[in-house]
């Protein structure tokens, strides 16, 4: 078995796997209540659980009441460190946290690879963290699932569109957007460009986002996209930013949470 070893852990969240499940369900028994719907889609913040845990947890813990209803994760968020065209696919088996491994839904993965905009690439997945931070979490709340990791590059919010509408399948799947909001700004300045970007993912307002307001901005337009295409409705969770937990005011990240339904 091939398998993506942790990139960020000790660093981002606890390496330690007592420390870490112990961290995850604090953050989850913190969250407030979400409403009793099954969600077809969330967007999560992909920062240290120190910064954006409360509110990735607020996504997160909106799965409770319909944890059994999940048995495979689409699991989508921008390339940080290697740049690539496109959307890229990894080749290994698992992706391993230190709460275990979760197998790679492989026969997923081959449906899509014969899109012009998809590869195999292996070394865009390495380093990256904004899908291994949200991997704990979904280890915590679901019994078992299969995932299906994709980082976006150059691509288009069209062609991420249509990788998701590729995966979209029924209620087993669960397409999760992993994104941060704006980036360091004045903590006042945050909260005036990340309500509006917040005003525009709950209008469906895909075409209107940009780099400016959220390095996973692709995957939130493809996203938005298709929940407007199946008439689906994002709700709000949370939103905040790392002013609001445990960063200066003076250069802040902005973190949001949405369940679509």
């Amino acid at each position: 078995m091939i398998v993506r070893r942790p990139a960020v852990a000790g660093s981002f969240y606890p390496a330690q796997p007592d420390r870490l499940r112990r961290q995850v369900v604090e953050l989850l028994a913190d969250a407030r209540t979400a409403p009793k719907i099954t969600p077809k889609a969330l967007i999560a913040p992909h920062a240290g659980y120190v910064y954006s845990g409360s509110t990735a947890a607020a996504a997160f813990a909106a799965l409770s009441g319909s944890a059994q209803t999940f048995a495979r994760i689409v699991l989508i968020g921008p390339a940080h460190y290697v740049p690539i065209r496109g959307i890229a696919l990894p080749t290994v088996d698992a992706f391993e946290t230190p709460l275990g491994r979760v197998s790679v839904d492989r026969d997923g993965l081959n449906e899509i690879t014969g899109l012009p905009f998809v590869s195999r690439n292996d070394a865009a997945h390495a380093p990256e963290h904004a899908l291994e931070v949200e991997l704990p979490f979904l280890q915590i709340v679901l019994p078992s699932f299969s995932l299906l990791p994709l980082v976006v590059g150059d691509a288009t919010a069209h062609e991420v569109a249509q990788v998701l509408a590729w995966l979209w399948s029924g209620p087993e799947t669960l397409l999760v957007i992993s994104s941060d909001l704006s980036h360091y700004h004045s903590y006042e300045t945050a909260r005036r460009l990340d309500a509006a970007t917040a005003t525009a993912i709950e209008n469906g307002d895909w075409a209107s986002l940009n780099s400016g307001q959220a390095c996973g901005y692709l995957p939130i337009a493809g996203l938005l996209i298709e929940a407007n295409r199946h008439k689906l409705k994002a709700r709000r969770l949370s939103l905040c930013s790392s002013g609001d937990t445990a960063g200066p005011r003076d250069r802040v990240v902005g973190y949001g949470a949405w369940t679509f339904g």
